[in-house]
């Protein structure tokens, strides 16, 4: 048995004892016990190395133990939310564009989407990454920008231009006894030129930045390019494998379960209770009449909890403004930039949101969303309708009694919104 520290995001720890054999996934799945969180899947073990301002996230079939034996004494376990791990699987076209992919053989020759993931997955298969870089000279501190190629076989650089010749490509480095990182603050601890800082980690590289081989891209989406073409390279199949075995696991015990709401987006329809049993609405326009109904519903059953609650020791008008802090999706008084960096951390997918105070006006509050790799903020105003309280982010054209309703509304209704509310942030204590 090995004894293996974690640490969430809050500063807590907790030390696990696990075997040999436990993977990560494992480990995570015990932690999700332990913890009484959702297991939805998401969960991943961060290996953090605070000296050389990298991380990563484990691969769902690593073994702890394994990876913990290449870690210094700085290094460390964190317990995060991934959504992003397997994104690529969902939407391939949004993690490799046409212009960074190529067959080896041809300089010209483009992968059709539809075959994109199959090459990746095919070991006999020749499909690389291809554009220009940022990348940090070994030893020194300066930086210099050369066309790349990430390939089976390594990383290579052009000694000329953008050829791909043989006795112009220079090896940077191998994939199979490394791994790849992010930069935390690449700018400030490696001067690097981008903020989209990547890291090619040799296992046997402890506390020394003398052999990481840093990199720059010039944009979020392609250093997520580079960073996934790397692991599929490098694992193949075993992350389909990984990426499959949840959904596996879940159509197993459907069949011998009773049937539970699903979380899926898909999943959410339109009914109408009026009658004596409930029925699926599928004209859209009648959907959003309906939708439309049960705002002014809730609004009325909000006004019967005035009234009657008038009485109580905590009004519902004074409930409705602070309902929201039990919610794990409220984050409290963070920073703009605190909210960006753990929406980076939690994976920039659409529809990942926090909400948070408002800096700016004491009264309001920030609805932080990722749409398309981009993190955008919407402001939360207070507003007053005949004596009442309400909340909304258009202005007042919709309003809602408390931030809970608000959330709720946007998990079904787009609206204003570039994409509906899908996944929230959470940090868990350990």
């Amino acid at each position: 048995m090995w004894d293996v520290k974690v640490f969430s995001e809050d500063g807590t720890s907790k030390v696990v004892e696990i075997l040999a054999d436990m993977t990560a996934r494992d480990l995570c799945q015990l932690l999700v016990y332990k913890s009484h969180c959702v297991d939805d899947n998401s969960w991943t073990l961060v290996e953090h190395h605070l000296h050389l301002g990298l991380e990563r996230c484990l691969e769902d079939h690593e073994l702890v133990v394994q990876v913990e034996s290449t870690m210094g004494g700085e290094s460390k376990f964190l317990f995060r939310k991934n959504y992003a791990k397997y994104e690529f699987f969902k939407n391939p076209v949004n993690f490799f564009p046409e212009q960074m992919v190529a067959w080896c053989q041809q300089s010209n020759g483009s992968i059709p989407q539809t075959q994109l993931l199959q090459n990746f997955l095919n070991s006999s298969s020749c499909p690389e990454i291809q554009g220009f870089l940022h990348v940090k000279e070994l030893g020194r501190k300066s930086w210099k920008k050369l066309y790349v190629y990430l390939r089976r076989s390594g990383l290579y650089c052009s000694t000329k231009g953008t050829s791909k010749e043989p006795r112009h490509l220079q090896l940077l480095a191998d994939l199979d006894d490394s791994n790849i990182f992010s930069l935390i603050a690449g700018k400030k601890q490696y001067n690097a030129p981008t903020d989209y800082g990547f890291c090619i980690k040799p296992n046997k590289v402890r506390n020394e930045t003398k052999d990481l081989r840093l990199l720059c891209a010039e944009d979020e989406q392609s250093r997520t390019c580079w960073m996934t073409a790397f692991r599929l390279l490098k694992y193949g199949m075993l992350l389909y494998q990984n990426y499959r075995i949840p959904q596996q696991r879940k159509a197993w015990l459907s069949h011998f379960s009773t049937p539970v709401r699903s979380v899926s987006e898909n999943s959410l329809v339109a009914m109408d209770f009026s009658g004596q049993t409930g029925r699926v609405i599928e004209n859209p326009a009648e959907a959003q009449s309906a939708a439309l109904e049960e705002g002014h519903a809730w609004r009325k059953r909000s006004t019967r909890m005035n009234v009657l609650g008038s009485q109580s020791p905590l009004h519902p008008s004074t409930l409705s403004t602070v309902i929201h802090r039990t919610q794990n999706w409220f984050h409290g008084r963070i920073s703009r930039e605190e909210s960006h960096r753990i929406i980076k951390q939690q994976g920039l997918v659409d529809g990942l949101f926090l909400l948070r105070d408002s800096q700016s006006n004491p009264k309001a509050f920030v609805l932080t969303l990722c749409h398309h790799q981009k993190i955008k903020n919407f402001q939360i105003l207070p507003c007053e309708d005949e004596g009442q309280m309400f909340f909304s982010l258009d202005d007042g054209n919709t309003k809602f009694t408390d931030l809970i309703q608000l959330v709720e509304f946007y998990q079904l209704n787009k609206g204003v919104l570039p994409c509906k509310l899908k996944h929230h942030c959470i940090r868990v204590a350990l």
